[in-house]
Parts: C-alpha cells; structure tokens; sequence
C-alpha cells in the first residue's frame, strides 16, 4: 500500500521556503572604495592579501610605482609565545600564541583609508613535552590565525572610506 506523499511534499515545501526566506545567500565579491591598490608581498601575510584581494573584490592589486589609488603598508607582524599555566611540578603545561599585526591603509595622493590600526589574535596550545610534533601544531595555529588576520583585514578594507587632510 502505497503512504500518502502529501505531508512529506507539504514539509519539503516548509524547509525550502525557510531558507528562501532567511535572506542566506553567497558571499560573493566585496566593494572596496578604490580600484586599485598595492600590497606588500614579502611576507604570507602580504601574498595571501594580495590573493584575497584579486580574487573577492573589485579592486586590483598593482606594483606601488603604478600610481595605485590606495597603498596597504604592513606596519608590523609579530608571533608571541607566552607561558598561561603550569602544572604542580612548575613545567609549562599551556601556552598562549599571539599573533598581532599594524597596518594602514591610504592614499598616495593624500588622504587615509584606514589610519594606523593593530589586530591581535591569540589562540591557547597545551603543552606535554612527551608529545612530539607540537612545534608542528603551533604553526598551524600560526598560518589559522594569519587566515582570520587577512579576513579581519579584507572587512576593515571593505568598510573604509577616504578621510581627506584638512
């Protein structure tokens, strides 16, 4: 005997409009206030930039001698490592990583898009020094973080507007 499909249709219906109508799309590309720009490139930081910027925005990475409408200088990159707890023998038993950057963002020709801003990023690592490989697992943490550092960055960069000096 055959089960009566009307109830399932009636639910599928109810999903595929919930979805529909929770306003879900794809992330797409993202507006920046300029066309071009240049990034930095001599550290994974500055190169994954550069990436992300050329392939999810409107914007076009150029060398700086190209008269870019916006220049992203890296002001400074730094990894630290500090002790954030031990155990009753007074070994480390976790770490904590940092991972902080300075940037800005502006106009060759005068003006800011982002004036000097730091991001800090910190992610806590247990320690066991019968555990092998752990310097492995600190630098995944490390190349995770400099991945939510240039996310954190693109939406800074999407969110500028041009101040003019006075």
């Amino acid at each position: 005997m055959p089960r009566p499909r009307g109830p399932l249709l009636a639910l599928l219906a109810g999903v595929a409009l919930a979805v529909a109508g929770c306003g879900f799309q794809l992330r797409g590309t993202a507006s920046l206030p300029f066309d071009t720009i240049a990034v930095p490139v001599e550290t994974p930081l500055g190169t994954a930039l550069q990436r992300n910027i050329d392939a999810g925005t409107n914007a076009k990475v150029v060398p700086q001698n190209e008269n870019p409408e916006a220049i992203l200088s890296i002001l400074g990159e730094t990894r630290e490592k500090l002790i954030l707890s031990l155990n009753a023998q007074g070994r480390v038993r976790e770490y904590e990583l940092r991972y902080i950057v300075s940037f800005r963002a502006f106009a060759p020709k005068g003006g800011e898009y982002i004036p000097t801003d730091t991001i800090a990023l910190a992610r806590a690592i247990t320690f066991n020094d019968q555990v092998l490989a752990k310097e492995a697992e600190e630098e995944i943490l490390y190349a995770e973080m400099r991945s939510d550092m240039v996310q954190l960055i693109m939406r800074r960069l999407a969110a500028a507007k041009l101040v003019k000096p006075e």
